[in-house]
């Protein structure tokens, strides 16, 4: 079927307008870049290993073996044609023996979780997301490994799971549910497994009941079957009259001649897709979104109302902590769900600037009520949990699995360095001083790659590593490049938030000051390459001149002028005394991070 949009994003907004109306249908190409053999290929290395043993010195018969494993075990089986119910039961005369034989290929160990092999790819999970808020409940799958059920359970979703026909009689009903998961070919630990064409030809009547009712009632989503070999499959889908519901089909799996006929027979759609992987984390995406649009327009509005009531109300301190650190928790779950994006290719840049621009939609509604408590809590009273938002964020990085793109991880940050940027920077405008210290040091987080030390907010938030210079100039929306990347992006990010608070007029003054202290900040940490200072514009946004390069310098030096024996910057610079020569150091590292465009 023809259609000028973009087919995923059809996908997309069918799913999310009729959570539960479309099941899936998975084969190997989900599990296969899990590191998860096909049945095929249990039958073809349990053959091999059994001409190795046969013939220890015999290397061409174990590789004529491996070629045809059929051959091999019309000379050598025990009479009954090659199947994986008939191998198995050779090889293993016990349940147990049998699990010993398969668990190599289908259960990880140590090393294989290293690497992110046979556990749940980014498919997986992106899939067990979906079916947690109700958008799948029906999975049909050809794949023999648990990887869909270990990715539901981390979510806590417990499956109902089919893997014999006989079962069908006594399910759940599929609406009923939370979901089903229906292992057409069995599961790998089960003798009934359907591996060669003969025992693919046919299905038991439970099982094509099953299917002829699903394939009639719901809307189908294809990924990682080809069609090539599964002719009774074949046939369930070919003897459905009409479907009332779309047929969509990922385009790696649907070139063979099979998934064309059934394609054109249901008028499908082929959806382009590198991976299974990025098939489902680009459909979770898109829900995302879709769910951010369909959020009542006031819901933020409303939520910053109800704070304004909470913040000066002892009783309801509970409520306030509740409200603030739930949308802090929704802004990290993003950012923590998030896998698949691609660095590679013509439209990295605009792939990336859509990341940083989801993490910054996703942290709105915590940066709005986040700015409205700096703002309104005169007292202070409420610091500690304007700290611990910034915590909360920081967790939305967790280690890795599998392959991953360094920077991407980093890029899970962005949320955090939000919220410490835009509550540090009113407290500073607000000169609580103190609330910006307390925002800078007290979250931590401990690195889940390489030295593992725990490091503080101000340390971890290094906006030049979570918006690396060649990533924000590579986004299309500047039409330029700049001196000062990160800064200027987090400028721009962060206007909407701050503008409620700071006049349009003095904003620029407001992100030089916040940026300056940081620098004061980070000129104290001893280090074994010299002062450290993080580069912005409040160094110069495009070129340096006596004028720029001092604003945010006489800024502070003025305010210690009037500042208070218990200022608490007086700690960093090493006291009153010592205010001159430590800004005159200052002074030269700054002029060494100048850049000139």
């Amino acid at each position: 079927m023809s259609n000028a949009l973009e087919p995923l994003a059809v996908v997309a907004t069918g799913v999310h307008a009729q959570p539960g109306v479309y099941a899936l249908l998975l084969g190997s190409g989900v599990s296969t870049g899990a590191g998860i053999p096909t049945g095929w290929g249990v039958v073809q290395a349990l053959v091999t290993r059994l001409a190795t043993a046969t013939h220890p010195d015999d290397q061409a018969a174990v590789e004529a073996a491996r070629d045809d494993p059929e051959q091999w075990w019309v000379e050598h089986g025990d009479g009954a044609a090659l199947g994986y119910s008939n191998l198995l039961a050779a090889l293993g005369p016990t349940p147990a023996a049998r699990r010993a034989l398969l668990a190599g290929f289908f259960e990880p160990t140590d090393n294989d979780v290293t690497d992110g092999l046979k556990v749940p790819s980014a498919a997986h999970r992106a899939i067990a997301q979906l079916v947690k808020r109700g958008y799948f409940r029906v999975i049909l799958t050809t794949n023999f490994d648990r990887l869909m059920e270990k990715a539901l359970e981390d979510v806590g979703v417990s499956p109902q799971v089919l893997a014999r026909a006989e079962a069908v009689a006594g399910l759940t009903p599929l609406p009923h549910a939370p979901v089903t998961i229906v292992k057409l070919h069995g599961d790998y630990a089960d003798l009934d497994m359907r591996n060669t064409l003969e025992e693919l030809s046919t299905y038991p009547p439970a099982w094509d009941a099953l299917l002829d009712r699903v394939f009639d009632e719901y809307g189908l989503l294809v990924s990682g079957w080809s069609a090539d070999w599964d002719t009774a499959l074949v046939a369930a889908l070919e003897r459905t009259p009409s479907r009332r519901y779309p047929l969509y089909w990922d385009s790696r799996s649907s070139s063979g001649d099979s998934a064309t006929r059934l394609l054109a027979q249901h008028r499908g759609t082929v959806v382009p897709a590198g991976s299974a992987d990025d098939l489902f984390t680009g459909l979770r995406e898109r829900v995302d979104a879709l769910e951010r649009l369909a959020e009542p327009p006031l819901a933020t509005a409303m939520a910053v109302a109800r704070l304004k009531r909470y913040l000066p109300d002892p009783v309801r301190g509970i409520d306030l902590h509740d409200l603030v650190m739930g949308a802090a928790e929704q802004a990290a779950a993003v950012p923590r769900a998030t896998t698949g994006v691609s660095m590679q290719g013509n439209e990295a840049g605009q792939r990336l600037q859509d990341l940083y621009a989801g993490y910054l939609q996703a942290s709105e509604p915590v940066l709005a009520l986040l700015c409205a408590g700096v703002f309104h809590d005169r007292s202070r009273t409420h610091t500690d949990l304007w700290v611990d938002v910034v915590q909360q964020l920081l967790h939305a990085r967790t280690v890795p699995t599998g392959t991953f793109y360094d920077q991407l991880e980093r890029a899970k940050h962005y949320p955090a360095l939000l919220a410490m940027r835009a509550a540090g920077a009113l407290a500073a405008h607000l000169d609580r001083d103190d609330v910006t210290l307390r925002l800078l040091t007290e979250p931590s987080w401990r690195e889940v790659l390489g030295d593992q030390a725990r490091r503080p907010a101000y340390e971890v938030l290094d906006e030049y590593s979570i918006a690396s210079e060649e990533v924000v100039n590579a986004m299309p929306r500047w039409g330029t490049r700049w001196l000062y990347p990160p800064s200027h992006l987090l400028r721009e990010d962060l206007r909407g938030a701050l503008s409620v608070y700071v006049p349009d007029g003095e904003y620029r003054a407001v992100c030089d000051r916040y940026e300056y202290l940081l620098a004061v900040l980070m000129h104290s940490l001893p280090s074994p390459y010299g002062s450290r200072v993080i580069p912005g514009e409040f160094i110069g946004e495009r070129s340096w001149t006596p004028d720029s390069r001092r604003r945010a310098e006489v800024d502070f030096v003025e305010r210690a002028g009037r500042a208070p024996d218990d200022w608490p910057w007086w700690s960093i610079v090493g006291g009153r005394d010592n205010l001159e020569a430590y800004v005159g150091e200052l002074s030269v590292v700054l002029a060494a991070a100048t850049r000139h465009g």
